[in-house]
């Protein structure tokens, strides 16, 4: 009666046939059935077979076939043709040429091949999977003191006046945001290991799968990873901003959150929002100043978009879109296929360059270093200008004969149309002049009408807000209205061409100064950086003004 151990027992095959194996070649190190050894043997007539019984097998290196002479193997190595050859080739073609034997190269191969596998089996992978739980580790810290951020903004709330509600909205928005970037950006870093390990693990089995194989070509085959695995990605530092304040009951309130600051003076109730709101964000302002001028190489200078902190893409009249320093030193430059300049400029979140063909009458992206068409809008509409919001969409401003509209974009997907107001009515002039956009902190669309030099604000779901002539600022000329962004506080910088200055407006519309002393000489393109600094590029000249508007 058969026991389970003798069904667990594996019957070994012959290599050419089902059958049971019973002989082996140790020349050729394949299994044999006793009807298969002659089929082998004649197969291979010019070559020697050493054919034992089965237990008798020597296991040792299979030598690939000649690629040159039929039936022989190549048990050597021509160094000086890097190819492998056989006992012919050496007499022939590759004769006085310096040989190696192959079993030596195979023995030094598979030394190597463990020692690397060692390396990223036993050191590599747990370097990887301790840098995974510290990211964790930073993730769960993070998590917990932006809520307690939060929560601290929220008990100070109470011991603020009604009238002051706007500031923590700020302080609620700025907290939000750089909480997502930050725990965002700490995620994509994770992600980065999690997704290495798997592969580094599936290297080390494929690796040990070698080192039990006896095929030298096998072995030779093999592309080593281990440069690729020895690159650790660097860690992020997270430099969460604190908050301070300061009350003296019934005298003056304070806080301060990273770059933003704001200082409450008791008056009275009736002025309270308008005196928070205007005298200390003056106080800021009035300290404006250029701290850099910047000479782009490109002149007429059209277009600006800042990278980070210290790197602004810059685009004329050539159809070449190049990335400078704050030095002004050529970075990169990306050539567009258009026979005109793009139309208009941006950055993602993650750092990509977006740019308007005015040839194809695309969105493109690029990525690589190459370009790729990312949007294609409606039939008969030409894209004009563009920007990216918080949330990853992409507004596109496209025109038809006179017509404006504005299109929402999430990925390839038209999301919203927005060109009407709730009567039925066209939000913007008709013209031959475009819309510029950007995006504010709690989801305004903000538009620079350049048909009927305003500026237009509207919700997310597209109901206007507000409009602004630049009437209050006071201006010798006529209110021309360009380039328009938001910064981190929520303020509202638009380009006055005609007057050479910036309108600051704070979210809700109310002129909180203009920047007019900063030779600003035909501005028309601008951009804010990650430090919370302006980028104004100007036309004539090609330079680049930065300016420092706020501490």
């Amino acid at each position: 009666m058969a026991t389970p151990t003798s069904w667990a027992q594996e019957v070994i095959t012959c290599d050419l046939c089902p059958k049971p194996t019973q002989q082996f070649c140790n020349n050729c190190q394949i299994s044999l059935c006793v009807d298969c050894v002659s089929k082998h043997v004649d197969k291979f007539k010019s070559q020697t077979h050493d054919i034992v019984h089965f237990t008798n097998r020597k296991i040792q290196p299979v030598f690939p076939d000649c690629k040159v002479h039929p039936n022989q193997r190549c048990e050597a190595h021509c160094q000086q043709c890097h190819v492998h050859v056989c006992l012919k080739c050496i007499l022939s073609s590759h004769k006085s040429h310096s040989i190696v034997e192959m079993q030596e190269i195979f023995n030094e191969k598979k030394n190597y091949i463990e020692k690397e596998n060692q390396e990223i089996e036993f050191i590599i992978i747990p370097k990887y999977k301790k840098k995974m739980d510290n990211i964790a580790g930073k993730i769960s810290i993070s998590t917990a003191k932006f809520d307690e951020l939060e929560k601290e903004a929220e008990k100070h709330r109470k011991l603020w006046h009604q009238e002051v509600d706007n500031i923590f909205n700020k302080v609620s928005s700025m907290i939000e945001s750089t909480k997502e970037n930050f725990i965002t950006s700490l995620k994509s870093h994770q992600s980065k290991f999690k997704n290495l390990i798997p592969d580094m693990m599936q290297t080390v089995e494929q690796n040990k799968e070698i080192l039990k194989t006896n095929r030298v070509s096998d072995v030779n085959n093999y592309k080593s990873k281990l440069t690729e695995y020895r690159d650790i990605p660097a860690d992020i530092d997270v430099k969460i901003p604190s908050m301070n304040t300061s009350t003296a009951q019934g005298r003056e309130l304070n806080i301060e959150l990273g770059e933003y600051k704001a200082k409450l003076t008791q008056t009275a109730l009736s002025s309270l929002t308008d005196e928070v709101s205007y005298l200390s964000m003056k106080e800021l302002l009035d300290k404006a100043r250029v701290i850099a001028t910047i000479p782009s190489g490109v002149k007429p200078l059209f277009q600006v978009a800042c990278v980070g902190t210290d790197e602004v893409w810059a685009v004329g009249i050539d159809g070449v879109i190049r990335c400078v320093n704050i030095h002004g030193s050529l970075h990169e430059s990306v050539t567009t296929t258009s026979h005109y300049s793009p139309n208009d400029i941006c950055v993602t979140k993650q750092g990509e360059l977006i740019y308007i063909d005015s040839d194809s009458k695309t969105v493109n992206i690029v990525r690589r270093r190459r370009s790729k068409v990312l949007i294609t809008p409606p039939r008969g509409w030409a894209p004009e200008r563009l920007c990216c919001t918080r949330a990853g969409d992409i507004l596109v401003n496209v025109s038809s004969e006179y017509q404006n509209k504005i299109l929402r974009y999430q990925g390839k997907i038209l999301k919203q149309e927005i060109y009407i107001d709730e009567h039925r009515n066209l939000i913007f002039k008709e013209g031959n002049s475009v819309l510029n956009l950007a995006e504010n902190n709690n989801g305004d669309i903000c538009v620079s009408d350049c048909n009927a030099d305003i500026v237009v604000v509207m919700d997310k779901t597209g109901r206007v807000r507000f409009r602004y002539d630049g009437t209050p600022a006071r201006r010798k000329k006529k209110f021309d209205p360009r380039k328009i962004v938001t910064d981190s506080m929520s303020q509202i910088i638009v380009i006055d061409y005609n007057n050479a200055c910036l309108h600051i407006l704070d979210q809700d519309g109310q002129l909180l100064r203009c920047l007019d002393k900063c030779c600003l000489d035909k501005p028309i393109g601008l951009s804010v950086d990650s430090e919370g600094r302006l980028w104004v590029g100007l036309f004539g000249s090609g330079e680049i003004k930065v300016i420092q508007y706020m501490e």
